[in-house]
């Protein structure tokens, strides 16, 4: 059964296929694989809303069961900011570096738990009928002070979960990938996907 990644973020798409490889008659695409298809402008106010729009458009449009995230890092301190704005917080064409940088500069003289923050995720699956299921998850941390590691994407060099004493930037990738935001949200619909595939065998039998 083929399974469409709605994103061309390669960082995510190798968490995807790391994290669901164990799922046995799952062939995982992405739209790296469809050039020509325009993903839908992100106009939610919340995770759960964007997911929807290019977990609904993606199927719809290319006829493929599709699965779609919506993440960001949220600072309760900066008003719950970057939140839905998380990839384009310094600008519509911003660098990771350039995000770490302008939320480092924002945090410039706060202290202890001031510096809280949290990555949460939404994860929406489609068919091109209809939405299947919507899960989500966080992981809490903190921000630190300079960027720390070279592995990673997104805030990654600047967030430590709690417990820890590296960044998910210094993190091995097996690491994160087993306590992630995103691995829990992946966590709650594998079972989902395992069910689609049962049936799916059945129905091919």
């Amino acid at each position: 059964m083929e399974l469409l990644i709605a994103s061309k973020n390669t960082g995510k798409i190798r968490e995807f296929r790391e994290i669901l490889h164990s799922i046995l008659g799952l062939d995982i695409n992405s739209l790296l694989a469809f050039p020509n298809y325009n993903p839908p402008e992100e106009t939610g106010t919340t995770f759960d809303e964007n997911a929807t729009l290019k977990a609904v458009q993606a199927a719809k449009e290319l006829g493929l069961l599709t699965l779609s995230d919506d993440s960001g890092l949220i600072v309760p301190a900066l008003d719950n900011r970057p939140g839905v704005h998380s990839r384009r917080f310094a600008g519509p064409e911003a660098t990771d570096h350039e995000n770490c940088l302008k939320l480092l500069r924002e945090l410039e003289g706060k202290t202890g738990l001031e510096r809280q923050a949290y990555f949460e995720c939404v994860l929406v699956l489609a068919t091109p009928e209809k939405v299947i299921k919507t899960v989500s998850a966080r992981v809490e941390g903190y921000i630190i002070e300079e960027e720390k590691g070279r592995s990673g994407f997104g805030y990654d060099s600047i967030f430590m979960k709690h417990d820890y004493d590296k960044t998910f930037s210094e993190l091995s990738e097996d690491v994160k990938n087993r306590v992630s935001h995103r691995r829990k949200a992946l966590d709650l619909i594998t079972p989902t996907l395992e069910h689609l595939v049962h049936e799916a065998t059945l129905k091919n039998s």
